[in-house]
Formats: C-alpha cells, sequence, structure tokens
C-alpha cells in the first residue's frame, strides 16, 4: 500500500499516537536491529540485513490474484524475505507490502506507518478475529498499482491474530490507517486488489494506463 495523496498523508502521520501503538503493541525496528518498547523489552526478532530490491508485481499482472499460502516455517529464508520487503516498501515510498506482490505467495506482510519510517512490523500468518461495525470510505493507493488513488470502504477497526518471525502469536488491535494497511494487505493474500473493489468501467480504464505504462517502460 503507497501513503495516501499528499493532503491525506500529511494528516496520517501527524498522528503521533500511530508510532506510540507500534511501539507498544507491534514488532517495530529498523531492519537491521532489535526493536525494543518503552520499557526496553524486545518486541521483535533480529530482521536479516537486506539484500538487492526484490520486483513489484504490477496490475493486472494475473499473479496477483494468486492466494496465499500459510508460512509454515519459522527460519532464516522468512527472515530474509521479511528484510528484503521491507528494504523494497521503503525504496518503492509504501507504507505496506504483500508477499504476493513480489511474487512470493505466501501469507507474509510488512507495514511501517510511522512518520519517521523506523518502525516496521513484520505480520505472519495475519487472520481478522474482530472487527468493528462501523465502515468508513478512505482513499487508497497501491504499489502495485502505481499512481491510482481510490476509495474503498473498510472497516474503521480491527483485530488481528498474528505471528512474529520467531513464531510467537500474538493479537493486534488495529484502528485508522492501521487497520486500512492491515485489510488492503490482506486482500493480496486473497488474490485481491483494491481497484476490484471500483466499478468495473473504472478498472478497465486503470488496465488500460496500467498496460499503456508498461508498453511505455518495456521500450
Amino acid at each position: 500500500m503507497t501513503g495516501l495523496p499528499y493532503k491525506k498523508r500529511r494528516c496520517a502521520r501527524d498522528m503521533v499516537y500511530f508510532s506510540n501503538y507500534c511501539t507498544d503493541r507491534g514488532w517495530c525496528g529498523a531492519a537491521q536491529r532489535v526493536a525494543r518498547s518503552q520499557t526496553g523489552e524486545n518486541m521483535a526478532p533480529e530482521i536479516a540485513p537486506a539484500m538487492p530490491l526484490l520486483t513489484i508485481l504490477q496490475y493486472p499482472d494475473p499473479r496477483l490474484h494468486t492466494v496465499a499460502r500459510p508460512v509454515s516455517a519459522f527460519d532464516d529464508r522468512l527472515r530474509q524475505l521479511a528484510a528484503d520487503m521491507l528494504e523494497t516498501m521503503y525504496e518503492s515510498g509504501g507504507i505496506g507490502l504483500a508477499a504476493t506482490q513480489v511474487d512470493v505467495h505466501e501469507r507474509l506482510i510488512v507495514m511501517d506507518i510511522s512518520k519517521e519510517r523506523n518502525q516496521p512490523l513484520v505480520l505472519v500468518n495475519p487472520e481478522i478475529v474482530w472487527s468493528s461495525e462501523a465502515r468508513k470510505l478512505n482513499e487508497e493507493g497501491c504499489l502495485s498499482v502505481p499512481g491510482v488513488f481510490d476509495r474503498v470502504e473498510r472497516f474503521e477497526s480491527v483485530h488481528v491474530r498474528v505471528w512474529d518471525l520467531d513464531g510467537k502469536a500474538r493479537t493486534i488491535e488495529a484502528q485508522d490507517v492501521m487497520a486500512i494497511c492491515i485489510q488492503h494487505e490482506m486482500d493480496h493474500l486473497l488474490g485481491k486488489v483494491f481497484v476490484e473493489y471500483l466499478s468495473l468501467l473504472k478498472r478497465d480504464r486503470i488496465k488500460k494506463k496500467m498496460r499503456k505504462a508498461q508498453r511505455e517502460d518495456a521500450h
């Protein structure tokens, strides 16, 4: 998921509570160190040093419609994949990235909604276990659909059961931008891109725009 268009993105990142929430509840830290909460307790396993950037699949690539399988092995390969995805997400200017988008079809998501861009979250095998009755229209973008933003209705708040890179389970209570981002990335794991919530007419226009851009990039 990309950051929101300029005005909305600025408002979201001015909300300091997201940084505090991430530190208290998530697995946070720079890509090559162990994150610690305000009390000094380790909240994240060490993430391996990042390798060269991964290629992000572009809509309407059919591989984006692949349903991801659960992660079964919490090993060095998974740590390296998470590190590579984080590096790719940061370099691409995104706030979230699903493994599906880099053509790895496992239930793995990385995120960082902090203003400082130094509080990554790694969510393995995420599962929504509660959602609010309230829903809200929000403008979204996607690293797999660059330059396209549109409004999608999401739950305002969700509770998500996730595992960390050590295979330890926790429940994250997410709302607002964090909840939007998690739902957006979880859609990717189900083989769904956010533009598929839009009308058929809009989707067709986006497909034509993306295919034209891809042809131009190929020359």
